[in-house]
């Protein structure tokens, strides 16, 4: 007796369903991810129970590591730019075009005005490692302001009275460094600052 032949039918999944879920997923990812700066320095920032968020808009980022180096940044490229523009200015520093570019790819800015131009000069994958050794001074000038506070007052003059001040500070950062970029602000009535901290979930008893 013959083998009965069965029929093959060729089984169509639709796979339009599966496509526009992973659309959507993929759009949701790209809405909600941030992306990480590359830092002058890696700061552990310690823990807090405090839900305040820190701004993202028109805020100058302090960062303080370890050593109790400062370094800074501002939200957008364009505003470091103006910063550094009106910084170098006072201090008597002509920066070319091509400084001020590299300038824009820099994350946070922390040398001293002496060495501005020849840390400028440098490519950008060298930029972290030269000024990771060297920090906005806060030493007094002549009686007068630091680079750090000239710094400062250079970014409010820029971008107004709404401009917030966040200290971004590694949680090994001696209390006394701390204290002094506060003493800082502080002597230029600068009295209103964020302090970005690691949010941590509060155990119940």
């Amino acid at each position: 007796m013959g083998k009965v032949k069965i029929k093959k039918n060729d089984v169509w999944i639709d796979m339009t369903p599966m496509s526009d879920v992973m659309v959507l997923l993929l759009t949701f990812f790209m809405l909600t991810s941030t992306f990480v700066k590359n830092e002058a320095v890696k700061v552990v920032t310690p823990n807090s129970v405090s839900e305040i968020k820190v701004p993202e808009e028109n805020v100058l980022t302090v960062l303080v590591d370890k050593t109790g180096k400062i370094f800074l940044g501002m939200d957008t490229p364009a505003k470091m730019e103006t910063a550094l523009t009106g910084v170098a200015a006072q201090f008597g520093v002509s920066l070319t075009s091509a400084q001020l570019k590299t300038a824009r790819a820099a994350t946070n800015i922390g040398v001293p005005m002496q060495d501005m131009q020849e840390f400028l000069n440098l490519e950008d994958k060298d930029l972290n490692n030269y000024q990771q050794k060297k920090g906005v001074p806060t030493d007094s000038i002549k009686g007068g302001m630091s680079e750090f506070q000239t710094w400062v007052q250079q970014a409010r003059n820029d971008n107004g009275a709404d401009m917030k001040i966040a200290i971004k500070a590694d949680e090994n950062t001696p209390y006394k460094v701390i204290k002094k970029v506060m003493s800082e602000l502080q002597d230029m009535n600068e009295n209103r600052y964020y302090l970005i901290t690691a949010y941590k979930i509060q155990q119940e008893d």
